[in-house]
């Protein structure tokens, strides 16, 4: 374990003030984090009013209780018969003439938004929802870009008490209609086309063909991604009120990838999205007023989600929306650079392909404003870890993990604790987390189930169209009665800090010894001439064999192939050398960065692509050819 990052002032910290606000307010002093952590679990009442109080939530109608459980505890009542708007407290720190939003595409020179012309363009929008009765309850869907129009459209319908869904551009049309049509939504909003990679992809078609497939649908609105339609220079000031609602009617149905069938509609609740947000944004993260905070992500994703609620800590949104390697890897590092970024988050590949091309653009004289660097998708392994803060020795690096399920991360980081390289830093507050062995014991340095023993307020409040809770009690509380089982594999080490080591659907179970495949990944991570990888534990009658995939621009000698097995037999375990290495062009993902594991070890182990995978949900699709090639002409043979 190697100490990377110390707190050099953490009283000036949002954590800081917090427990300053508990001492006076609560009389409770807290002399390290573990102890506030307890406080919050074993106190959930008292913990999240804290939480309101701190944040000064406003509630248009006021809760009789703030917590009553119930089992299983996902039915539990959270700040009961309360009312609040979401909208009203992300405009809490908009002030007129003062930037909401910093935007650049791959086109365009960066591109500073007003509250002005943010507000008139959500009010523009919320007009013509108006006219087509649009109301609290009804669904609007986006097929928008992460563009300051997706914001605007957003706050508009979250002003009227409406639901809010999203897909990006880059969905197939299958995809799109098999997460809308579950909703009946009234408007569809879209993008006419986009640039990505330096292409132009004309979304006309696409939006037809949804037309044609949403019945339900009223209206359509088109947008188009420049800003002929935007009044950049406006001194317009919001004057319409927001709808309040229950602390628990849905504020926006996020979706599971769509990698295994008909992806599932997971709906959260307006406040516990709140409360999340504030607590996870500027008590974890450290975001404050006037910071500017980026994270690459996709309307698609969850993390657009999450970013938005940046807006609520008083923040600069930071949006990009462009290809991250076009016209090399280095080009949103430029970015961060140029908008002066604060907090700079985007997904583990980017940060160790960054490290494997040693990129210039990442340095401390060009970035000087960066506070924080978050991680997230994947782990992120040591090295990258260690080479990131060498080059920005001020920076906290913080690695997340958490889910569309919370919409939010449960393990994070935290600015009064120091940072191990590879490590996350800590169980967030609210959140029960224990790693549980076979047993249901708790254990500490092994590798366990990843569970949540309490309940949060972000928690889903159901899945759409689920009837008696019937996929959401499949979905995390039929492996563990009366727990949430994540479906993580993790290792929580006696000093606390955490490592995430794969999915535990995947884990790598030979003869009794059982790794993440992280762990393999890290290791592979380290040899220059692999582009990527992905392992899998295919189940051959009374045994199974690894098979390795390699995704190289040099074909796969045998130095190579020795090199590979000797690392990971040195590394990982003898009983995990791969049994067969294959080389691919790419790696397959979905649209939000996930490795697709489990699916490809169906396609091997003989299920149709159509059974497993929805192309439309991919990042790659075109790459599952070469893995029924191989399939097709080596496997077969070998694994009868």
């Amino acid at each position: 374990m190697s100490l990377i990052w110390s707190p050099n002032n953490s009283k000036s910290s949002n954590f800081f003030n917090f427990q300053t606000f508990l001492k006076t307010n609560y009389k409770k002093e807290f002399h390290n984090y573990d102890e506030i952590h307890n406080w919050s679990i074993n106190k959930p009442e008292k913990f999240w009013l804290s939480i309101s109080e701190f944040f000064e939530i406003e509630f248009s109608k006021n809760y009789t209780d703030v917590l009553i459980q119930k089992k299983p505890f996902y039915k539990s009542i959270w700040f009961q018969n309360s009312k609040l708007s979401y909208s009203k407290h992300l405009l809490k720190h908009a002030k007129k003439g003062e930037t909401a939003i910093i935007y650049k595409n791959e086109k365009d020179k960066l591109l500073n938004i007003t509250w002005n012309s943010l507000l008139l363009r959500s009010k523009e929008i919320r007009s013509e929802l108006i006219k087509n009765k649009i109301s609290e309850g009804d669904v609007v869907v986006g097929y928008l870009l992460n563009h300051p129009d997706t914001i605007a459209s957003f706050i508009a319908v979250n002003s009227l008490g409406a639901i809010w869904s999203c897909c990006s551009p880059d969905f197939g049309v299958e995809s799109v209609i098999n997460r809308f049509d579950q909703l009946s939504p009234k408007i569809l909003l879209a993008h006419d086309g986009y640039y990505y990679n330096n292409r132009y992809f004309n979304q006309a078609e696409k939006i037809l063909k949804l037309k044609a497939h949403l019945k339900s649908l009223k209206k359509t609105i088109i947008f188009t991604p420049d800003f002929r339609s935007w009044d950049l220079n406006s001194e317009y000031w919001i004057d319409y009120k927001m709808k309040p609602v229950n602390f628990n009617h849905p504020i926006w149905v996020l979706f599971s990838s769509g990698t295994t069938g008909k992806p599932k509609a997971i709906t959260h609740g307006t406040g516990g999205i709140l409360i999340e947000q504030y607590k996870s944004l500027s008590l974890h993260q450290n975001i404050s007023i006037n910071d500017r905070f980026f994270w690459n992500t996709t309307t698609g994703w969850m993390m657009w989600n999450y970013a938005l609620g940046s807006l609520l800590c008083g923040a600069k949104l930071c949006l990009y929306d462009g290809a991250a390697n076009y016209p090399d890897i280095g080009v949103q590092w430029r970015f961060a650079k140029h908008a002066k970024i604060n907090h700079f988050g985007n997904g583990s590949p980017l940060f160790i392909e960054s490290m494997r091309k040693n990129i210039e653009d990442v340095n401390v004289n060009g970035l000087s404003n960066l506070k924080t660097i978050g991680a997230t998708g994947s782990s992120l392994p040591k090295d990258t870890f260690l080479w990131l803060q060498d080059r920005l020795p001020k920076t906290q690096i913080i690695s997340l993990s958490g889910g569309t399920d919370v919409c939010s991360a449960f393990l994070g980081g935290c600015p009064i604790l120091p940072v191990y390289s590879g490590y996350l830093q800590c169980k967030m507050l609210g959140a029960a987390i224990e790693s549980w062995d076979e047993n249901r014991n708790s254990i500490l340095n092994q590798t366990g189930e990843l569970v949540i023993t309490k309940p949060l307020p972000s928690m889903p409040v159901f899945f759409w169209n689920d009837k008696n809770f019937k996929k959401y009690h499949e979905s995390y509380f039929s492996k563990n009665k009366g727990v949430w089982t994540h479906g993580d594999w993790i290792r929580i080490e006696q000093k606390k800090e955490i490592i995430i080591q794969g999915r535990s659907d995947a884990t790598l179970n030979r003869n009794g010894i059982r790794i993440g495949t992280a762990e393999i990944y890290s290791v592979l991570n380290k040899i220059k001439r692999i582009k990527d990888s992905l392992i899998i534990d295919l189940p051959i009658k009374n045994s199974s064999k690894l098979i390795l995939f390699i995704s190289s621009n040099n074909e796969l000698d045998l130095e190579i192939k020795k090199i590979i097995k000797n690392n990971i037999k040195s590394n990982c375990s003898p009983r995990h050398v791969p049994n067969l290495i294959f080389r691919v062009s790419e790696i397959p993902y979905t649209i939000s960065g996930k490795k697709m594991e489990i699916p490809i070890k169906k396609i091997l182990s003989g299920f149709k692509i159509e059974e497993v995978i929805s192309k439309g949900a991919m990042r790659n699709p075109k790459c599952l050819g070469e893995f029924i090639k191989i399939k097709n002409q080596y496997l077969k043979d070998r694994l009868d």
